[in-house]
C-alpha cells in the first residue's frame, strides 16, 4: 500500500477541554479520503513540566495494531513506560544498524520541550491521501521536495490575500498564549 505525505502537527491548548471538536472534525477528513490519522498524542504538563501522555486515534483496530505508536517513536517518547522507551531505543538502533538516520543531534526538533508548562498538546501524524497523486506525478517529472512550511496569516496580509481583521483571528491559533508560555 502506497502511504502519502506524512506531516506531525503539533497544537496547543491552554485548557484541554477539546469538546470531541478536534476529533469529530479529523473523523470528517478521514471519511472524505483527505487525511489518515496515523497516530496521536495528548500530552499534558502540570506547572512543573511533568509530562502526562495518552494515546488518542481513530485507527480502526486492525490499523492500529499494524502502525504502532508512531509519535512516540518520532519525538522520543515511550508511551508504555520503561518497556516503551526500551522499544524505542531498540527500533532506532535497528534502523541506525541499517544505515537510517532520521534526523541529525541539530535538526533533532524538541516538541514535548516546546509545550509550555501547565497546558497541553496534541501530537497528530497525519497522512495526506490527497497528496499522493500530485506527489506521484512530481516524482514522475523528476521533481523533489525542497521545503515546505505552512505560512503565518500575517504574511498572507502583506501580499494582500486576506484582510488584517481576518489574520488576526487566525494569528491566534499559531503561536503559544503569553500567559503560559515559559
Amino acid at each position: 500500500m502506497a502511504i502519502g505525505p506524512v506531516q506531525l502537527i503539533v497544537l496547543g491548548f491552554e485548557r484541554p477541554d477539546f469538546h470531541g471538536q478536534v476529533i469529530a472534525e479529523l473523523e470528517r477528513l478521514r471519511e472524505t479520503d483527505t487525511v489518515r490519522v496515523i497516530d496521536s498524542l495528548a500530552v499534558y504538563k502540570d506547572a512543573d513540566g511533568n509530562v502526562e501522555v495518552e494515546h488518542l486515534s481513530n485507527l480502526t483496530q486492525d490499523e492500529a495494531i499494524e502502525l504502532g505508536s508512531k509519535v512516540g517513536a518520532l519525538v522520543g517518547l515511550g508511551i508504555d513506560g520503561e518497556e516503551g522507551a526500551e522499544a524505542l531505543a531498540l527500533a532506532g538502533a535497528e534502523a541506525a544498524a541499517d544505515g537510517i538516520q532520521a534526523f541529525s543531534e541539530e535538526d533533532a526538533w524538541d516538541v514535548i520541550g516546546e509545550i509550555p508548562n501547565d497546558s497541553a498538546a496534541a501530537l497528530i501524524l497525519l497522512e495526506h491521501h490527497w497528496a499522493v497523486s500530485l506527489r506521484d506525478a512530481v516524482a514522475r517529472a523528476g521533481g523533489f521536495r525542497i521545503a515546505d512550511a505552512f505560512i503565518s496569516p500575517l504574511d498572507l496580509v502583506a501580499i494582500g490575500l486576506i484582510e488584517a481583521s481576518e489574520a488576526k483571528k487566525l494569528h491566534v491559533l499559531e503561536t503559544a498564549p503569553a500567559t503560559t508560555a515559559s
